[in-house]
C-alpha cells in the first residue's frame, strides 16, 4: 500500500517523526540521516523526500473561480486576536455545512490552505485558523539559520495549550455567526491539529457538530464524557507513537456511549495525507480517509 520510494527506509521515516514530534535540532536528524544513509551528502539529497516541501504544487488552484477566498479575523480567547484563510463557493451558500480545518505543528501553511479549497469544492464553507496568530503569525521564512516550519514548530511547542483550545472554541462559534453556512461547524485536523480536533471534542461542546482527527494526539480519557459531538479518528498503521495513545481514548467515548468511528490504514506512515511528503503520501489510503471525511462532516 504504501508508495515510498526506494531509496527511503522505515528508520529513516522513523527519525524524521521523532524530529517533529518530540524534538531535537536539524544538525542532529541530519547526522542520524548519515548514519542510516552511509554519509552526508547522501542524507541531505534524501531529507527533502521527507518533508514537506513549501513549493510543492497544490491540487487545488488558488485562484480557482468557483471559490471565494480571503483571509479574515476575528477575536479569539481573552485578548487573543485571530486570522485565518476562509474559502466557499461562489453563489449562495446558505444551505452549505460549515468546518473548520485545523493545520499541522507547521502552522497555517499553503498545503492546509489546499486542504480548505478542496473541502470548499465539496460544498463546504470553510475556515483555516492560524492558531499561531496570537504570537505573530505563521512565518513564511527562516530566520536565516532555521527554516520556516521548523520556527513555526518551535512556535507552537510554546503555546498555552488551553488557551489554544479556548481560541479553538471562540473560532467556532465566529465561524457560526456568519452569514455563509448553516448550523454548527465541524472539524478536521491533521497531527497536531489532529489533536486539537479531539480537545476540542471535550471543550466546545454543542459548537461542534463534527470532528475528524487524522493522526492526532488523544484526549484524556476522563473527559470523554464532556463529548456532544460525533468524531472520526484516522489512524496510521506504521506510526506507533499515536496508536498507542487511541485505544483509551476509543474505550473512554465507547464507554461514555459517544458517536465515533476509528479506521486504522496499514502499511502507512503518519501525515500519509500529505501529498507534499512524497516520502509518506499514500495516496490510496488519503482518498480512502477523505471520502470518509467528507460524509461524515456534512
Amino acid at each position: 500500500m504504501s508508495n515510498t520510494p526506494n531509496l527511503i527506509t522505515q528508520p529513516m521515516i522513523d527519525l524524521y517523526d521523532r524530529f517533529t514530534h518530540i524534538g531535537g535540532t536539524r544538525r542532529e536528524l541530519l547526522a542520524g540521516l548519515a548514519r542510516l544513509t552511509g554519509g552526508m551528502a547522501a542524507a541531505s539529497a534524501l531529507l527533502p523526500l521527507l518533508e514537506a516541501r513549501a513549493e510543492a504544487a497544490p491540487l487545488s488552484a488558488p485562484d480557482d473561480p468557483r471559490l471565494v477566498t480571503k483571509t479574515v479575523h476575528w477575536d479569539g480567547a481573552g485578548d487573543h486576536k485571530m486570522a485565518g484563510y476562509m474559502t466557499y463557493p461562489t453563489g449562495n451558500t446558505g444551505d452549505l455545512p460549515r468546518a473548520i480545518v485545523i493545520h499541522e505543528n507547521r502552522g497555517l501553511n499553503e498545503h492546509t490552505r489546499d486542504v480548505a479549497r478542496r473541502l470548499a469544492l465539496a460544498g463546504f464553507v470553510v475556515l483555516a485558523p492560524d492558531f499561531l496568530a496570537p504570537v505573530g503569525g505563521t512565518p513564511s521564512v527562516g530566520d536565516g539559520a532555521t527554516p520556516a516550519e521548523d520556527v513555526a514548530r518551535t512556535m507552537i511547542g510554546k503555546l498555552d495549550r488551553v488557551a489554544t483550545v479556548a481560541d479553538g472554541v471562540a473560532t467556532l462559534r465566529w465561524l457560526a455567526g456568519q452569514p455563509q453556512g448553516r448550523g454548527a461547524a465541524g472539524a478536521v485536523g491533521f497531527c497536531w491539529g489532529g489533536g486539537m480536533v479531539n480537545a476540542l471534542a471535550v471543550a466546545a461542546g454543542a459548537d461542534l457538530k463534527a470532528g475528524v482527527a487524522y493522526y492526532g494526539q488523544a484526549a484524556d480519557a476522563n473527559d470523554a464524557g464532556k463529548v456532544q459531538s460525533k468524531i472520526m479518528l484516522h489512524y496510521a498503521g506504521l506510526d506507533e507513537r499515536i496508536n498507542a495513545m487511541g485505544p483509551a481514548w476509543q474505550a473512554a467515548l465507547k464507554a461514555a456511549g459517544k458517536t465515533y468511528e476509528a479506521h486504522m490504514y496499514e502499511g502507512v506512515n503518519h501525515a500519509f495525507n500529505n501529498d507534499t511528503s512524497e516520502a509518506r503520501y499514500n495516496k490510496a489510503a488519503a482518498d480512502l480517509a477523505w471520502g470518509r471525511t467528507l460524509a461524515w462532516l456534512r
